[in-house]
């Protein structure tokens, strides 16, 4: 995966929230998971995934995740928006 989308912000959402909002809609192709996220913001986003069987890969470190994403904290959950992949 090209790293310059998760730079982008009109490529993907960033969050717990926004990318189950975005996982609702069915506009979520991919989701990247920090393994050091707390289980209580993480599981629902990984049920989500299974049952519309969009694909999740886990990263590191919430702190990683984040810097990938050009942001200043660290982020929990990223998602890639289908048009893009």
């Amino acid at each position: 995966m090209d790293v310059q989308i998760l730079k982008d912000p009109s490529r993907r959402v960033v969050g717990a929230k926004q990318t189950l909002k975005a996982l609702a809609k069915g506009s979520v192709a991919l989701v990247l998971m920090a393994e050091d996220a707390d289980a209580r913001v993480t599981k629902p986003i990984e049920d989500k995934c299974i049952e519309q069987q969009v694909q999740l890969k886990k990263v590191p470190s919430m702190r990683e995740l984040g810097a990938a994403c050009a942001i200043q904290v660290g982020a929990a959950v990223v998602g890639i928006l289908k048009q893009d992949l």
